[in-house]
């Protein structure tokens, strides 16, 4: 369907929809995603794919989306049950780069209001270079190496 319209005729074609739908707009990217998962006013998608911290972060913000970061136990959860079948694992959106060293803080400097973080993390022996990410047990930590393997899970 999107090779058929042109980019305004899409866009005049999708505004139609939102009339029935205030929040289809919002929910349209999420639709050319492989995998959707929905939690609360949450969406998680993903295409299964891995990269680095950095690839990650740039495939979600190229897509006008921002890494996962759960908010919630059950947001948590979700998360989870994106993550690949091997070596469970996904980067969040929590950069100490960008969290000026404390964790405290996305990408984008809101204060984290939940956090799941593991024993003796996050790891304030990692200086400027640390990344989070998520694991297969549900806990959070940070690595200092961003250029590891890891799903990209994007939000929106």
């Amino acid at each position: 369907i999107l090779n058929f319209f042109s980019s305004t005729r899409l866009f005049q074609v999708l505004s139609k929809f939102e009339s029935f739908s205030p929040n289809f707009l919002h929910v349209f990217p999420a639709i050319t995603f492989d995998f959707v998962r929905k939690v609360g006013q949450k969406y998680f998608v993903s295409n299964k794919e891995r990269g680095s911290f950095q690839k990650a972060a740039d495939f979600c913000d190229q897509r006008g989306l921002e890494l996962a970061l759960p908010q919630s136990e059950e947001e948590n959860h979700m998360l989870l049950q994106l993550m690949g079948q091997h070596e469970k694992r996904a980067w969040i959106n929590i950069n100490m780069r960008k969290a000026e060293g404390n964790f405290q803080s996305d990408m984008k400097n809101r204060p984290l209001t939940f956090t799941k973080w593991g024993e003796r993390q996050p790891d304030q022996s990692i200086q400027d270079s640390g990344c989070s990410m998520a694991a297969e047990d549900g806990t959070w930590r940070v690595t200092p190496d961003c250029s590891l393997d890891a799903d990209i899970i994007c939000q929106l």
